[in-house]
C-alpha cells in the first residue's frame, strides 16, 4: 500500500519549527493526491494551511501512535524518523524520569545532571545474567552484553562512548567498569578490579577540569583494556590515552578551571609534608587564577586530593614518588608566577633572585643562572656556527608556557604508566574488554586545530560505526535467508581522504611545518589551490582567506587557518629540557626525560593544549639508526593520524558496542530537555544514522509467533492452520499486496517502515468495528432487557395503584361513616367539656371571691386587734412614765423635806453639845450605852442581811408611803400649786411624746436603714454565695476536666508506653534478626573463606609432587577443640596442669568442705563395707575349713538351704553395688552441678583429690560387679552339678561319698550343727541388711540434700541468664563467694579463738586426704586379693558340695527333694547406645556419611536415621568416659558433612537430608543433654538415656553454625534452580491467554510471552516447588525450618519479580497485572494445599502484590492518589513513582498516567520514611532459627539396617 493512503483525516504528522524544531499537528481532513496544501490543527487548537514543497512533493513526518511512544527501542517506533526519535527520547526523558534508551545497537545516554539511585550493586544484580532486550535499557545492560559476548564467542569486546564535554561519557565508562569489577571479580587476592576503579580517581584529578559545560570534564580521551583470564575474572587492565588538552595548564577561559590536582595542591597546602612546596592559595599563582573559578560548588579540594593519595597508594605509588609528583606539580605553579623585564623590543630579563624562579629552581632541582638565562635566550644553529639569541618578552613568556605545558605532559604520561604497571598482571591474558571514553563532535564560534583533529577521529569512528550497523543489517538478512539488496548509506571515507589521503589537509600541513617561512596564510592558500572545486566536501567562506570549511558526516564546520603550524609543530626549546635534565637531586624528573634522545618534545606536544599519548603497553621497537632522528620531525599531526590507526585497528579486531551520551541543556538543570541542542548531538553522534540505515531496509521485525499473537484478530477462523508460518504468510499476502514491503525470513517476517503502522492501523478498526459491534449488540440487549423490565415494573406499578386506588376508597367510606360518629360525640363532648368547664370557672370565681372578702375581713379585724394591743402597750407605757415621774417627785420633795428637819436637829444637837450639862448627861451611862449600842451594831449587821434581802418589799412599802406623802403634800400644797404643776404635767408629757416620736421616726429610719442593709447584704451574700457556687461549679468541672485530662493523659501515656513497648520489640527483635543475620553472614563468609583456603589448599598440593607427611588440616569451625574443649566432668588434661598449678594459692583455698567431708564420710563407710565383706570371707573359709575336717563324719543333707542363702547373699550384693553405682553417679552429678570453678576447676588439689577417690571407688564397683558375675557363674556350675547325674561315675562318686559316713548318728549330729550355723548366718545377714538399709537412707538423705543444692543452683542459674552479661558474670561471683563464705564461717567460728588450730584443721584435711588416697590404694590391692581368695572359696564350696552328693544315696535324694533355687535370667535390656572400636572410626564416618546416598536412606529407613546413629555412638563414648573419643567422632561428623556438601553441594537432595540430619543431631544433644528446659518433653525412658559425663554446649554451638551454613546453602541451591523460572513464569508467560498484547518489538530481541517449548511456566515453579517441599518431608526436616525455607523461596520469587517489573518497561501494564495476581494467587492456593499460610510466605509476596495491584487501579483523581498511596504501604516511594513512570498502555483504549498524578503521589509520600533504594535486596536471607524439637522416638529401639554396612558396630 502507498504510504499516502495513511494521510487520512485525524492522522497525526510532524512540522517543522524553528523553536521545538518539530511540532504535532492533526490533519483536519484526507490528503488526495495532487494537493499542495493540507489542513492541519496544532495541539493547541490553532488551525493553519502546510504547503508541501512543489519539486519533492514530500509529505510531513507521521506521528506514531501513543501506544509506542515511550518505547525501550527506537527502532520498535512504526515511523523511524528524526522527530519520532526526538520526541520518543524527551517523553522518556522528561515524563518517565528514564535516561537510557536503545536505538538498535546503540544505547542513548541523556545526562539527567541529578544523582539517581540506579547504579546501586542492587542493580548491577538485577542487570546480571539478563538478555540485553529482556531488561530497560541501562549502561549495565550494554556492559553485561559485552561480558557474555565475550565469553560466549571468545571475542574482545569494546565499548565506545562518545559525546560532547557535559555528556556524561565518564560517568558512563565508570560506570561500565565498576559493573565488570562486581560481576566478574579478580582471580587473585590483590583486588585488581579495585585498582581498575582507583585509577579513575587519579586521572580524573590529573585530566578533568572545569568548564563551562561541565564541572568534571574529561580534558583527554582514553582507551581502558580490562583483562580477564579463562574463567573471565578481571586479571589487569591497561589505559591509552589520546589528546591531552595541554594548553589548559597556562591558560582556562572565564569560568573555568585549570586540571583538579593543582587546585587540590593549593587546598592542601597547610599540611606539613607540603611545607616545602611553599604554596598557598590557588587565587595566588598564574596559572590557577585565570577564569576567576576557583572553587567547585559541593567540591572539597581538600578531601578529593585525600581520596587522590589513596588511590596513589592503592596502585603502588609510594610517598617518596607522591611527593615527586606534588613538587613538579607545585614547580609548574611557581613557573607561572615568573616575570619577565623587557630591555628592549628584541630582548628580556628576569629580575634577579626571581623570587618564582628560585622556587621553581629549588623543587627542580637545577641551577638558578642557567635557567633564568635559557628562559630569555635561545640557541640557533647553522651549519658551521651556533648562535644564541636573546627573546623578546612575548616569546619568553610563550617560552615558559611551552616549557610548562611539556613539564606537564611528560608527567602525565609518566603517571599513565605507572598505573598501567600498577594494572598489569602476569597472568596470561585471555580476553578483554576496552571501554573508549572520547571526546564527541564539537563545532564551536571559533574552530581550530584541536576541533580539526577532535572531528578527524569522530569521522573514523563514524565511519566504523556505520560499517558495523550496516554489516549487522546484512548478517540479519543473510541469517534469515532473506534477498536484499545493498542498503545506501551515507559513507564518510571521502571526508576522511580529504583530510588523511596523500596531499590532503594533514600531509599539507605536515609540508608547511617543514618550509623554512611556513605560514598559515600559505598553508591555507595551498588547501584552496588543492582542493577548492575539486572536492565537494571541501569549502571556501566567502568573507575570508584564513579559513576553510569542512562537510563532516554531522555538519559543516568552519575552521580557522590561524595557529595551525604552531600548533602542528608545539615547539619547545631544547636547552630549557637540558637544564631540567641536569638536575642531580631529583632523580623523578629524569625518569620524565629520559627519553628525550629518542622522542623530542614534539612527538608528545599537541595543538595547543592537547597532548597524543602512546599506548604505554606497547613495547617499542629497537631504535635503527637514523630513526630518532626520523620520530624528532613527525608532527602532532602525524602522531595523531598514527594513534588513531592504532586505535582503529583495535576496535575494528574486536566487537563494539556503543553508547552516545547526550547533554540535554547547556545550562546544567536537571531534567530539562532543550530540543534543538538534543537535534544537534543527535546528528553528530550518529543515531540518525542507524535510524536511517534501519529504516532504508526492514526495520520492523515480528517473530510468526509473535505476529500471529499480535494480528489474530484479522484473521478468520478457517484462514489458522496449523503451521503458523504458512497462516502469517497468508494473512500478509491478502493485507499488503506490495510485496516488496515486506519479506519472510527463517524465523522472522521484514516489514518495511510504516509497514507494521499499517497493519497496527487495521487492527485497530478491526478492534473498533468489533467494539463498535460489541456495544451495539449489549447495548441493544440492555435496552431490550431495560424495557421488559419496564414494561414488567408498570404492569406491577399499575397492579398495585389500582389496589391501592380501592383499598383507598374503602378507607374513605368508613372514614366518613367513622367520622360522623367522631362528630357526633365529639360535639357532645365538646358542650359537656364546654359546660363542665363554666361550672368549675364559676365555682372557682366563686370561691375566690369568698376567700377575698374573707381575708378582707379577716385582716381589717387583725388591724383593729393589732390596734388595740397598740393602744393598751401604750397606754400602759404612758401610766407607766407618769407614775415613774411622779414617784420621783415625791421622794425628791421627801429629800428636800427631811433635809430640812435633819439640819434643824443638827443645829439643834450642836447648841446642846456645847454645854457642859449635856455632855454630863450624855457621859452618863455613856458605857452602858456603848455596849448597847455595840450590841445593836452587832444585831445591826445581822439584821443588814435581812434588810438586804427585804429591800424588794420595802420598794412596795416605799409606794405606799409615797402615797401617803402624797396625799399629805396636797393636802398641805394650796390649789394653785397643784394646777401648775399640772401645767407642768402636761407640758412635761407633750414634750415627751414629741422626743417619743422623734425617737420613733429615728427608730424606724434606723430599722429601714438597717433592712436596707440587711436586704443589700443578704443581696450581696446572696451573689457571693451564687459566686462561690458558680466558682464551686467551675472548680468542680476543672477538677472534673483535669482529672479527665490526668485519666487521658494517662491512657494516652499506657498506650504510648505499650506501642513504644511494642515499637521496642519490634525493635529489640528486628535488632535480633539483624544480629543473627550478620553472624550468620559472617558465618557464611566464613564458610566461603574457608572454601577458598580448602581450594588454595588442594591447588597446593597439587602443584607439590611430593607432599608434606603428618599434616592434617583442623576444622577451622572447632579448629580449637583438640586443646580448648574441656569438659566439666573429664579428668584434667597434664598440658593444662601447669598453667593451673601457677594460680596464687589463695585461689586455691575456697573449698567445698560440706560436700568434701560428706565425700570422706561415704569413704569412710565404704571402708567399713570392705572390711564387713573381707570379714565374712574370712568366716565363709574357717566354716569351710570346719565343714572339710568334718565331712567324713557327718554330711547334712542342707544343700538346699545353703545354696538359696548364698544366692540371696549374691542377689543383695548385686542389688547393693547397682545402687551403690547409681548413689554414685548422682553424687558425682551433683558435685559437678554444685562446686564452684574455684573449687571444681582442674588442676585444683580439693578437685584432683575427689576425682580420684571417686574414680577408685568406680573401679571398687567394677570389681565387685566382676565378683558378683564369677559367683553367679559358678554358683549356676553348682546348680548344674546338684541335679541327679545317670552316668555311672557320678553314681559311684555318690556311693563313695555315702560309704565314708560310718555312722547315721553323726549325720546327724552334723545336720544339726549345720542348721544353727545357718541360724547364725542368717541373724548376721538380718543385722548386715538393716545396717546396709540405714546406711542407703543416709546416702539417699545425702542425695536428696544434694538434688535440693542443685536444683537451687540451677534456680539461680536460670535467674542469673535473665539478666545481662555483665550483672550475670557479676551476680554468679557474688552467689559463689556469699556460699564459699558461708559454708567456712562454720570452721572459722568454730576456730576464731585459735588461728593457728585453725590453719592446723587445715593441714589436717589435707593430710587426711592424701592418707585416705592411700588407704584407696591399699584397699585396691585389698580387693584384688580378696577376689583371689573368693575364687579359692568357690573352688572348695563346690568341692564340698560334691562331696555331700556322694554321701547321701539316692534314695534319700528322692525322699528328701531339694527347694529349687530360681536365678532370674532377665532378657537382654538396650541402653540406645552403639559401641564401635576407635579404629572403626573412619569406616563409620565413610558408610555413614561420605558415602550414604540420601534418596535411599529417605525413601527405605526413618527420617534422621544417621544422626540418630552418630547420637547413639556419643552415649556409648560418653557412658565409657572418653573424651577424645567424644571429641574425635564428633570433629570427624563435621568434617564429613562439610566433605559432603562441598563434593555434591549442588543437589538439593543431599543439602537438604544434611540439613535435616544435622538439625536432628543437634536436637538429640539438647534433647538428652540433662537439662530440665529440656528433659520436660521426654519420657522417663529417654531421661535415662541422658548423657552423664559430658557437657557438650559449646558441641551444640558448633553444630548450629553448621547447620546455618548448610540452610544458606540450601537457599543458594533453591535459588539457582528457580532463578530461571521466575522471570519466565511469574512475568513473561501468559497464564491467562490473551489478555496481554504484543507490542511491536525493537531491534534487541524481546524475550516472548507466548510458552514455546523449554520455556518455563507458572505450573513449572509450582511443581518445583512440590518437589522441594515433597524432599524435605521425606528427609524429616522440622516443620518451623520448612516454613522459613518456603518464606525464603517465596521473598526470592518475589523480590526477583518485582525488581525485573521495576527494570521493564514493556511489562507495566494493567493486563500485566491481572496475570500477576493471577500468578501470587496460584501460589497462595499451594500454601494453602500444603498448610503453610502461617509461615510467613504470603507476607514476603505483598510488595509484588500492591505493584500488580498498582498497575490495574485507576490512576487519575486526587482520591485515585489517596487510595493508592493507603495501598501501597509496602512499597518504597521511589518503586511507586517508578512504577507509574514505567506504565505503559498495550492498547490504545488504555491512558497513560499524567505527570501531574505522579507529581501529586510524590507531594502525598514525601514525609514517608523509607529505604530510597529502588529494588529489593534478592540476595537477603531471612536469619534462620532451630526451634528445639525432641522427638519420641526410643534410642533403644532403633535397628540398623544391614544396607549401610555397619556391621561393625554393636548394640549396647
Amino acid at each position: 500500500m502507498a504510504v499516502s493512503e495513511l494521510y487520512t483525516k485525524y492522522a497525526r504528522v510532524w512540522i517543522p519549527d524553528p523553536e521545538e524544531v518539530w511540532k504535532s499537528a492533526e490533519l483536519l481532513k484526507d490528503y488526495k493526491q495532487g494537493d499542495k496544501v493540507i489542513q492541519l490543527r496544532l495541539e493547541e487548537g490553532k488551525e493553519l494551511e502546510y504547503g508541501l514543497d512543489p519539486k519533492t512533493k514530500e509529505l510531513p513526518p507521521l506521528r506514531n501512535p501513543d501506544i509506542l511512544v515511550g518505547e525501550n527501542d527506537l527502532t520498535a517506533l512504526s515511523y523511524l524518523h528524526e522527530p519520532a526519535v526526538l520526541h520518543n527520547l524527551k517523553v522518556r526523558f522528561i515524563d518517565s524520569k528514564l535516561i537510557y534508551t536503545y536505538c538498535g545497537i546503540v544505547l542513548v545516554a541523556i545526562n539527567p545532571y541529578e544523582q539517581l539511585p540506579i547504579y546501586g550493586e542492587d542493580i548491577i544484580n538485577a542487570y546480571s545474567g539478563q538478555n540485553m532486550g529482556d531488561m530497560d535499557p541501562h549502561i549495565f545492560a550494554v556492559a553485561e552484553e559485552a561480558y557474555k559476548q565475550m565469553a560466549r564467542d571468545e571475542r574482545n569486546q569494546s565499548i565506545i562512548v562518545s559525546g560532547e564535554s557535559g555528556a556524561g561519557k565518564t560517568v558512563s565508562a565508570k560506570y561500565a567498569m565498576r559493573y565488570f569489577a562486581t560481576v566478574s571479580g579478580s582471580a587473585s587476592e590483590a583486588n585488581v578490579e579495585e585498582k581498575v576503579l582507583a585509577s579513575n580517581p587519579i586521572m580524573e584529578s590529573i585530566g578533568n577540569a572545569k568548564t563551562t559545560r561541565n564541572d568534571n570534564s574529561s580534558r583527554f580521551g582514553k582507551y581502558i583494556e580490562i583483562g580477564f583470564d579463562k574463567r573471565y575474572r578481571i586479571i589487569g587492565a591497561n589505559m591509552r590515552t589520546y589528546l591531552l588538552e595541554k594548553s589548559r595548564v597556562v591558560f582556562q577561559a572565564e569560568e573555568e578551571r585549570n586540571y583538579h590536582i593543582f587546585y587540590q595542591l593549593c587546598a592542601s597546602a597547610a599540611l606539613p609534608e607540603f611545607k616545602t612546596l611553599r604554596l598557598g592559595n590557588a587565587n595566588y599563582f598564574h596559572y590557577t587564577k585565570q577564569g576567576g573559578s576557583p572553587v567547585i560548588d559541593g567540591i572539597d579540594d581538600a578531601k578529593e586530593m585525600v581520596h587522590t593519595r589513596q588511590a596513589c597508594t592503592l596502585l603502588g605509588i609510594n610517598d617518596l614518588y607522591q611527593m615527586g609528583i606534588f613538587r613538579i606539580l607545585a614547580g609548574i605553579l611557581h613557573l607561572g608566577n615568573v616575570g619577565f623585564t623587557s630591555r628592549d623590543a628584541d630582548s628580556c630579563t628576569i629580575p634577579h633572585k626571581h623570587e618564582p624562579l628560585t622556587i621553581f629552581c629549588d623543587l627542580m632541582g637545577v641551577e638558578y643562572q642557567e635557567m633564568s638565562h635559557w628562559l630569555c635566550h635561545r640557541k640557533l644553529a647553522t651549519a658551521s656556527e651556533t648562535y644564541i639569541k636573546p627573546i623578546s618578552k612575548l616569546q619568553a613568556i610563550n617560552a615558559r608556557d611551552a616549557l610548562a605545558k611539556h613539564i606537564y605532559a611528560k608527567l602525565f604520561n609518566w603517571i599513565v604508566d605507572h598505573v598501567n604497571k600498577a594494572l598489569h598482571s602476569t597472568i596470561k591474558q585471555h580476553s578483554f574488554i576496552g571501554v573508549l571514553d572520547i571526546y564527541g563532535f564539537e563545532t564551536f564560534e571559533i574552530n581550530s586545530f584541536e576541533q580539526f583533529c577532535i572531528n578527524y577521529a569522530n569521522e573514523k569512528l563514524q565511519q566504523q560505526f556505520n560499517m558495523h550497523v550496516f554489516k549487522l543489517e546484512q548478517e540479519e538478512y543473510m541469517k534469515e535467508q532473506i534477498p536484499w539488496t545493498l542498503i545506501d548509506f551515507y559513507d564518510n571515507q571521502p571526508c576522511i581522504n580529504l583530510i588523511e589521503a596523500k596531499l590532503g589537509i594533514l600531509d599539507l600541513l605536515d609540508e608547511e611545518c617543514k618550509m623554512p617561512k611556513g605560514s598559515d596564510d600559505s598553508w591555507a592558500q595551498k588547501l584552496y589551490n588543492t582542493h577548492l572545486k575539486k572536492c565537494a566536501l571541501f569549502e571556501k567562506p566567502r568573507m575570508s582567506n584564513k579559513a576553510f570549511i569542512i562537510q563532516h558526516f554531522a555538519d559543516k564546520v568552519e575552521y580557522q587557518c590561524e595557529g595551525f603550524l604552531e600548533k602542528n609543530k608545539d615547539t619547545v626549546y631544547e636547552e630549557q629540557i637540558k637544564v631540567l635534565k641536569s638536575s642531580k637531586q631529583f632523580k623523578m624528573l629524569l625518569e620524565l626525560f629520559q627519553d628525550e634522545e629518542k622522542v623530542l618534545s614534539p612527538t608528545s606536544a599537541t595543538p595547543s593544549g592537547r597532548t597524543l599519548l602512546s599506548r604505554t603497553a606497547v613495547k617499542p621497537a629497537k631504535a635503527k639508526p637514523g630513526q630518532a632522528s626520523k620520530e624528532h620531525k613527525k608532527t602532532v599531526g602525524h602522531q595523531f593520524r598514527n594513534s588513531l590507526h592504532l586505535l582503529m585497528e583495535t576496535l575494528n579486531a574486536t566487537t563494539p558496542h556503543y553508547v552516545r551520551c547526550i547533554k540535554p541543556n547547556d545550562f546544567k538543570f536537571p531534567f530539562t530537555f532543550d530540543e534543538k541542542r538534543a537535534v544537534q548531538q543527535l546528528r553528530a553522534c550518529g543515531v540518525l544514522e542507524t535510524i536511517r540505515i534501519s529504516a532504508a531496509g526492514f526495520p520492523s521485525r515480528w517473530t510468526y509467533q509473535e505476529f500471529f499473537s499480535r494480528y489474530r484478530v484479522l484473521m478468520k477462523q478457517k484462514d489458522v492452520l496449523s503451521d503458523r508460518k504458512q497462516t502469517c504468510k497468508n494473512l500478509l499476502e491478502n493485507l499488503i499486496l506490495n510485496k516488496d514491503k515486506y519479506q519472510f525470513g527463517k524465523t522472522k517476517i521484514f516489514f518495511r517502515a510504516g509497514q507494521v503502522a499499517y497493519l497496527e492501523k487495521i487492527r485497530a478498526d478491526k478492534l473498533r468495528v468489533a467494539c463498535i459491534r460489541i456495544q451495539k449488540t449489549i447495548r441493544g440487549w440492555l435496552m431490550r432487557k431495560k424495557y421488559l423490565r419496564m414494561r414488567k415494573a408498570a404492569i406491577t406499578i399499575q397492579r398495585y395503584v389500582r389496589g391501592y386506588q380501592a383499598r383507598c376508597y374503602a378507607k374513605f367510606l368508613r372514614r366518613t361513616r367513622a367520622a360522623i360518629i367522631i362528630q357526633k360525640f365529639q360535639r357532645m363532648y365538646v358542650v359537656r367539656k364546654r359546660y363542665h368547664l363554666m361550672r368549675a370557672a364559676t365555682i372557682v370565681l366563686q370561691s375566690l371571691l369568698r376567700g377575698y372578702i374573707a381575708r378582707n375581713k379577716y385582716q381589717r379585724m387583725l388591724r383593729e386587734h393589732k390596734a388595740i394591743i397598740i393602744q393598751k402597750h401604750v397606754r400602759g407605757w404612758l401610766a407607766r412614765v407618769c407614775y415613774h415621774r411622779s414617784l420621783k417627785a415625791i421622794v425628791y420633795l421627801q429629800c428636800c423635806y427631811r433635809r430640812m428637819m435633819a439640819k434643824r436637829e443638827l443645829k439643834k444637837l450642836k447648841i446642846e453639845a456645847r454645854s457642859v450639862e449635856r455632855y454630863k448627861k450624855l457621859n452618863i451611862g455613856m458605857e452602858n450605852k456603848i455596849m448597847q449600842l455595840q450590841r445593836k451594831v452587832d444585831e445591826q449587821n445581822k439584821d443588814y442581811k435581812s434588810l438586804l434581802e427585804k429591800l424588794t418589799n420595802l420598794e412596795t412599802t416605799y409606794n405606799t408611803e409615797t402615797e401617803k406623802l402624797r396625799s399629805d403634800v396636797e393636802r398641805l400644797r394650796v390649789s394653785e400649786e397643784e394646777a401648775k404643776n399640772a401645767t407642768n404635767r402636761v407640758n412635761t408629757l407633750q414634750e415627751e411624746i414629741t422626743r417619743l416620736r422623734k425617737e420613733l421616726h429615728q427608730t424606724q429610719s434606723e430599722k429601714k436603714t438597717i433592712e436596707e442593709w440587711a436586704d443589700k447584704y443578704k443581696q450581696e451574700t446572696e451573689q457571693l454565695v451564687s459566686e462561690l457556687k458558680e466558682q464551686n461549679t467551675l472548680l468542680k468541672k476543672e477538677k472534673e476536666e483535669l482529672n479527665r485530662r490526668i485519666h487521658d493523659q494517662a491512657k494516652e501515656m499506657t498506650e504510648t508506653m505499650e506501642k513504644k513497648l511494642v515499637e521496642e520489640t519490634k525493635q529489640l527483635e528486628l535488632d535480633l534478626n539483624d544480629e543473627r543475620l550478620r553472624y550468620q553472614n559472617l558465618l557464611n563468609e566464613f564458610s566461603r573463606l574457608e572454601e577458598r583456603y580448602e581450594d588454595l589448599r588442594d591447588e597446593v598440593n597439587l602443584m607439590v609432587s611430593i607432599p608434606k607427611p603428618g599434616h592434617k588440616r583442623t576444622d577451622s569451625t572447632h579448629s580449637s577443640n583438640e586443646s580448648e574443649y574441656t569438659f566439666s566432668s573429664e579428668i584434667t588434661e597434664t598440658e593444662d596442669l601447669p598453667l593451673r598449678m601457677e594460680e596464687p594459692s589463695e585461689k586455691k583455698a575456697p573449698l567445698d568442705m560440706s560436700l568434701f567431708l560428706k565425700l570422706q564420710k561415704r569413704v569412710t563407710e565404704l571402708e567399713q563395707e570392705k572390711q564387713s565383706l573381707q570379714d565374712e570371707l574370712d568366716r565363709k573359709e574357717e566354716q569351710a575349713l570346719r565343714t572339710k575336717t568334718r565331712e567324713e563324719e557327718e554330711r547334712p543333707p542342707m544343700r538346699g538351704a545353703e545354696l538359696e542363702y548364698e544366692s540371696l547373699k549374691r542377689q543383695e550384693l548385686e542389688s547393693e553395688n547397682k545402687k551403690l553405682k547409681n548413689e554414685l553417679n548422682e553424687l558425682q552429678k551433683a558435685l559437678l552441678e554444685k562446686s564452684s570453678p574455684e573449687v571444681t576447676a582442674p588442676g585444683a588439689p580439693a578437685y584432683r583429690v575427689l576425682l580420684e577417690q571417686l574414680t577408685s571407688v568406680s573401679e571398687e564397683l567394677e570389681v565387685r560387679k566382676e565378683e558378683v558375675l564369677i559367683l553367679r557363674s559358678q554358683l549356676v556350675s553348682q546348680k548344674e552339678a546338684i541335679q541327679p547325674k545317670n552316668t555311672m561315675t557320678d553314681s559311684t562318686i555318690l556311693l563313695e561319698d555315702v560309704q565314708k559316713m560310718k555312722d547315721k548318728g553323726e549325720i546327724a549330729q552334723a545336720y544339726i550343727g549345720l542348721k544353727e550355723t545357718n541360724r547364725l548366718l542368717e541373724s548376721q545377714l538380718q543385722s548386715q541388711k538393716k545396717s546396709h538399709d540405714n546406711e542407703l537412707e543416709a546416702l539417699r538423705g545425702e542425695i536428696q540434700s544434694l538434688k535440693e543444692e542443685n536444683n537451687r543452683q540451677q534456680q539461680l542459674l536460670a535467674q542469673n541468664l535473665q539478666l545481662p552479661p555483665e550483672a550475670r558474670i557479676e551476680a554468679s561471683l557474688q552467689h559463689e563467694i556469699t556460699r564459699l563464705t558461708n559454708e567456712n564461717l562454720f570452721y572459722e567460728e568454730l576456730y576464731a579463738d585459735d588461728p593457728m588450730k585453725y590453719q592446723s584443721y587445715r593441714i589436717s584435711l589435707y593430710k587426711r586426704m592424701i592418707d585416705l588416697m592411700e588407704q584407696l590404694e591399699k584397699q585396691d590391692k585389698t580387693v584384688r586379693k580378696l577376689k583371689k581368695q573368693l575364687k579359692v572359696f568357690a573352688k572348695k564350696i563346690g568341692e564340698l558340695e560334691v562331696g555331700q552328693m556322694e554321701n547321701i544315696s539316692p534314695g534319700q535324694i528322692i525322699d528328701e527333694p531339694i527347694r529349687p533355687v530360681n536365678i532370674p535370667r532377665k532378657e537382654k535390656d538396650f541402653q540406645g547406645m552403639l559401641e564401635y572400636k576407635k579404629d572403626d572410626e573412619p569406616k563409620l564416618v565413610k558408610y555413614l556419611i561420605l558415602d550414604l546416598k540420601p534418596r535411599g536412606v529417605a525413601v527405605n529407613l526413618i527420617p534422621g536415621l544417621p544422626a540418630y546413629i552418630l547420637f547413639m555412638c556419643v552415649r556409648h563414648a560418653d557412658y565409657l568416659n572418653d573424651d577424645q573419643k567424644v571429641r574425635s567422632l564428633l570433629t570427624s561428623t563435621i568434617n564429613g558433612i562439610k566433605k559432603v556438601l562441598k563434593k555434591r553441594g549442588d543437589d538439593f537432595e543431599t543439602v537438604s537430608f544434611w540439613l535435616s540430619n544435622t538439625c536432628r543431631f543437634l536436637h538429640c544433644l539438647k534433647q538428652y543433654s540433662g537439662e530440665e528446659g529440656f528433659m520436660k518433653h521426654n519420657t522417663p525412658r529417654q531421661n535415662e538415656h541422658c548423657l552423664t559425663n559430658f557437657d557438650l554446649a559449646e558441641y551444640r554451638q558448633v553444630l548450629s553454625d553448621l547447620a546455618i551454613q548448610i540452610y544458606q546453602q540450601l537457599i543458594r541451591v533453591l535459588e539457582n534452580i528457580l532463578q530461571p523460572m521466575i522471570v519466565s513464569g511469574m512475568l513473561e508467560h501468559e497464564t491467562i491467554q490473551g489478555v496481554s498484547g504484543v507490542k511491536p518489538p525493537g531491534l534487541r530481541k524481546r524475550t516472548s510471552s507466548i510458552a514455546d517449548e523449554g520455556t518455563y511456566t507458572l505450573d513449572s515453579i509450582i511443581r518445583q516447588l512440590n518437589t522441594f517441599h515433597f524432599v524435605m518431608c521425606q528427609h524429616g526436616m522440622d516443620p518451623e525450618l520448612i516454613k522459613q525455607v518456603i518464606k525464603q523461596t517465596f521473598y526470592i520469587t518475589g523480590a526477583v519479580t518485582l525488581n525485573n517489573l521495576l527494570l521493564r518497561k514493556d511489562m507495566c501494564s494493567w493486563s500485566k497485572g491481572m496475570q500477576i495476581r493471577y500468578n501470587v494467587s496460584q501460589l497462595e492456593e499451594w500454601l494453602r494445599d500444603k498448610n503453610l499460610m502461617n509461615s510467613g510466605a504470603k507476607e514476603t509476596l505483598e510488595p509484588l502484590i500492591q505493584a500488580a495491584q498498582l498497575l490495574q487501579v485507576k490512576k487519575k483523581t486526587d482520591e485515585d492518589a489517596e487510595a493508592i498511596c493507603s495501598m501501597c504501604n509496602a512499597l518504597t516511594t521511589a518503586q511507586i513513582v517508578k512504577v507509574l513512570n514505567l506504565y505503559t498502555p498495550v492498547n490504545e483504549f488504555e491512558e497513560r498516567v499524567s505527570i501531574s498524578f505522579i507529581r501529586t503521589i510524590q507531594m502525598r509520600l514525601r514525609d514517608r520514611k523509607d529505604s530510597p533504594q529502588l529494588l529489593m535486596d534478592a540476595k537477603h536471607i531471612f536469619p534462620v532459627t532451630f526451634p528445639f524439637n525432641p522427638s519420641s522416638l526410643a534410642l533403644e529401639t532403633i535397628q540398623i539396617p544391614a544396607s549401610l554396612g555397619l556391621a561393625f558396630i554393636s548394640r549396647v
